[in-house]
C-alpha cells in the first residue's frame, strides 16, 4: 500500500490497471475462437488444432509457478512491460508459423505472458490502492477483463469479414499488445501518482512493496502448500479444476466444432462474441446468488447448464440444423458460465487461513488452472482416438463429476456457521 496522504479515487488505476487490462485482453480474446483455422492451414488436423489451441492455458499454467517470484524481484510495472514482450514474441511466432509446432509454441509464450501480466495488475492494485477502496478496484479489475474478453471477437469478426485472412486476428492481438506496452511505458511513475510505495523484506531480506510480497508468498513454497493443504485441495480444489476444465473445455470445443461444420471464420467470432456478452451481461448476477442463497446457489446450476450444453452440441453434428444448434448450446453455455462468475474465486478467499491467504490462493490457483490445462489436451486425444462430439460429451460428464462433488464437499469444509 503506498502512503500518500491525498485522498485516492478510483480513476487513478485507469491509466496504469484497467486501459492495460482491456487492451490486453482484448487482443487475446481476438485470436482464440480463430486458433483451430489457423491451425489447420498450417497442416493440423482436427485434434492436432485443439492442442495448439490448448497451448494458451498450458502456458498460463506453466507460468503461474514462477511469476510470483519475478514480479517480486522486478516490480510490478516492469513485470507487466516484459509480459507484453514476451505476448509481441509470442504473436510473431504465430503469424510465422509455418507448422502447427511453431504456431502452439507461439501461443504458448502468449499464455506465459498472461499469466505474469494477470498476477502483476493484482500486486499493483494491491500495492497502491486503499485496502477501502480494494474491493471496488478489483470488482472494476474484473469488469475490464469481461469488456476485454467480449470486444476481443468482435473486433476479430469485423476484421476477418473485410480481410477474409484469420491471421488478421493474430495482428490484432500484436497490436493491441504493442498498445498496452506503449501505456505502461510512457505512463507517469505510480508513486508520483499514488504515493511512495511502503516496502518492507521478504524471507530473502529483498525489499518488496506489500503487492509484490503477496504474490511472492502465492509462489514461493507452492508445492509444500498443496502437501500441507492436501485434503482439501484434492476435493475441493479437484470439484474447481472441473470447473475450470469446463470453461477452458469451452474455448477449444466451439471453435473446433465450428471448423467442422463449415462456419465462416468470421462468424465464429461473431458467434463467440454474442455468447461472452451474455456471460458479461449475466456476472454481477453470481455474486447476488452467492450472497443470497449460498455457494450451491450458483455453482450447482453453473456447471449443469455447462454441461448440459456440451451434451445437446455432441448430438447435433450431423444433423440440418446443426448451425443453429451451435448458436443456441454456445448461448447456453453463455448462461450457465455467467450465473457461476466469480465463484471460485470465492470460494479460495472462503477457505483461505484470512491471517495469511496469499499461499493458500496461490496453490489453489495452480490446482485450477491446472484443470483448465489438462482440459484442451483431453479433448485433443480424444477427438484423435474417437470423434469431437465424444469429447464434448465426455467433458459434459467431467461437469457432471464436478457437480457431486461440489455438493459433497461444500458442505463438508464451508459449512453455513463457518
Amino acid at each position: 500500500m503506498s502512503n500518500s496522504s491525498a485522498p485516492f479515487q478510483l480513476r487513478q488505476a485507469a491509466l496504469p490497471v484497467y486501459l492495460p487490462t482491456l487492451l490486453f485482453t482484448a487482443g487475446e480474446a481476438a485470436f482464440i475462437p480463430i486458433v483451430p483455422v489457423i491451425a489447420q492451414n498450417v497442416g493440423a488436423n482436427l485434434a492436432t488444432a485443439g492442442l495448439v489451441a490448448g497451448m494458451l492455458t498450458l502456458g498460463i499454467v506453466i507460468g503461474d509457478i514462477p511469476s510470483g517470484w519475478i514480479i517480486a524481484r522486478i516490480g510490478e510495472r516492469m513485470a507487466m512491460l516484459w509480459s507484453t514482450l514476451i505476448a509481441l514474441i509470442g504473436g510473431g511466432l504465430a503469424l510465422a508459423a509455418t507448422n502447427p509446432f511453431i504456431l502452439g509454441l507461439g501461443i504458448f509464450f502468449i499464455g506465459l505472458a498472461t499469466s505474469a501480466f494477470a498476477l502483476a495488475r493484482h500486486a499493483f492494485l494491491t500495492t497502491f490502492v486503499p485496502f477501502e477502496y480494494r474491493a471496488r478496484a478489483l470488482s472494476t479489475l474484473g469488469g475490464m477483463f469481461r469488456a476485454g474478453a467480449v470486444m476481443g471477437p468482435f473486433l476479430s469478426a469485423a476484421v476477418l469479414a473485410v480481410t477474409h485472412t484469420p491471421l488478421a486476428a493474430f495482428w490484432i492481438m500484436v497490436i493491441f499488445t504493442l498498445g498496452t506496452g506503449a501505456v505502461l511505458l510512457f505512463m507517469p511513475d505510480p508513486e508520483k501518482t499514488f504515493g511512495r510505495a511502503e516496502r518492507m523484506r521478504d524471507s530473502t531480506g529483498h525489499q518488496v512493496t506489500s503487492g509484490e510480497l503477496e504474490v511472492e508468498q502465492e509462489t514461493i513454497g507452492l508445492f509444500s502448500t498443496i502437501k500441507k493443504n492436501w485434503r482439501v485441495l484434492a476435493r475441493l480444489g479437484g470439484a474447481s479444476a472441473l470447473v475450470m476444465a469446463l470453461r477452458s473445455g469451452r474455448t477449444v470445443i466451439f471453435p473446433l466444432w465450428a471448423v467442422s461444420i463449415g462456419i465462416k471464420d468470421s462468424d465464429t467470432a461473431l458467434i463467440i462474441g454474442l455468447a461472452t456478452a451474455i456471460d458479461f451481461l449475466l456476472f454481477f448476477s453470481s455474486g447476488q446468488i452467492m450472497d443470497k442463497w449460498g455457494r450451491l446457489a450458483s455453482i450447482v446450476p453453473s456447471m449443469m447448464v455447462m454441461s448440459s450444453a456440451l451434451f445437446v452440441l455432441s448430438v447435433s453434428h450431423d444433423v440440418s440444423t446443426n448451425v443453429f444448434w451451435f448458436v443456441a448450446t454456445a448461448f447456453l453455455f453463455a448462461v450457465g458460465n455467467g450465473i457461476g462468475s466469480g465463484i471460485l474465486l470465492t470460494l479460495a478467499s472462503d477457505l483461505a487461513d484470512k491471517r495469511n491467504p496469499a499461499p493458500f490462493l496461490g496453490a489453489w490457483r495452480f490446482i485450477t488452472d491446472s484443470g483448465a490445462a489438462l482440459a484442451p489436451m483431453g479433448i485433443a486425444a480424444i477427438t484423435a482416438a474417437l470423434s469431437l462430439a465424444l469429447a464434448s460429451a465426455i467433458t459434459g460428464v467431467a461437469g457432471l463429476v464436478g457437480v457431486i462433488m461440489m455438493l459433497i464437499y461444500v458442505p463438508r469444509f464451508l459449512p453455513r456457521n463457518k
